[in-house]
């Protein structure tokens, strides 16, 4: 029996109280610079990482993250940039059910978009490679690692990067070509719920992790329409 662990990462109260107090901050307030990995944290008390930062088809500044991390209409604060305020909403989410996607409605007022965050550059998208293939991602918790395709289940694909709590929503790429989003790592495997939770991303002894296609999630957001239809990456 194999079952996904979601890697929803709980962050303490104190999210919810900056979120509270961040809704009347001034205008004055700093830009949070945000890109492909950076912390975001939710209203919810649930930090994640944006898959990518963009625009859609009618110029709104758009991002993307895991849909298990906030419902629909959650405020959000960039985690490493509290001063900035709320810098958005969750414009749509699928609740983690089905693709586990969701849409971010951003501020530009509040937010600087860039392409890179520490070495992880996204500079377009790219097909999800096939078993063997090597891919990398990067995430809040973990940091950049990478790690060999094993194949796929369920609709996702199954790899050997470091995936811990708070990673989830992080961008999954070849090169600085977008492929995927990190949602998570398998647990639960075998009769006995097999599970070895990643340590450090220097160690490659640990359960798999799994991401979704990142043309998957996109064909799914631009046949509902709305905030982030059309998306592309800055």
């Amino acid at each position: 029996m194999t079952r996904k662990l979601r890697s929803l990462a709980a962050a303490t109260a104190v999210v919810a109280s900056v979120i509270a107090g961040a809704a009347g901050t001034a205008s004055a307030a700093p830009s949070a610079v945000l890109g492909g990995s950076s912390g975001i944290a939710f209203e919810n008390n649930s930090v994640c990482s944006l898959t990518a930062i963009g625009h859609d088809n009618v110029g709104r500044l758009v991002g993307i993250t895991a849909g298990h991390c906030a419902p629909t209409g959650a405020r959000l604060i960039a985690e490493h940039t509290p001063d900035a305020g709320v810098i958005g909403k969750v414009a749509f989410s699928d609740d983690g059910k089905g693709l586990d996607y969701a849409v971010l409605e951003l501020n530009p007022e509040r937010v600087t978009p860039v392409r890179s965050i520490g070495p992880t550059t996204i500079a377009g998208l790219g097909d999800a490679p096939g078993p063997g293939a090597t891919v990398c991602s990067s995430g809040r918790s973990s940091g950049s690692d990478c790690g060999v395709v094993w194949g796929e289940l369920d609709g996702t694909t199954i790899n050997q990067y470091c995936s811990k709590p708070g990673d989830s929503g992080g961008p999954v790429v070849v090169g600085d070509r977008l492929v995927g989003m990190n949602q998570g790592r398998l647990t639960g495997i075998g009769p006995v719920g097999f599970d070895v939770p990643c340590t450090t991303a220097a160690n490659p002894l640990h359960s798999p992790a799994f991401f979704q296609p990142i043309l998957v999630i996109l064909a799914a957001i631009n046949a509902q329409g709305g905030v982030g239809a059309g998306f592309q990456p800055i």
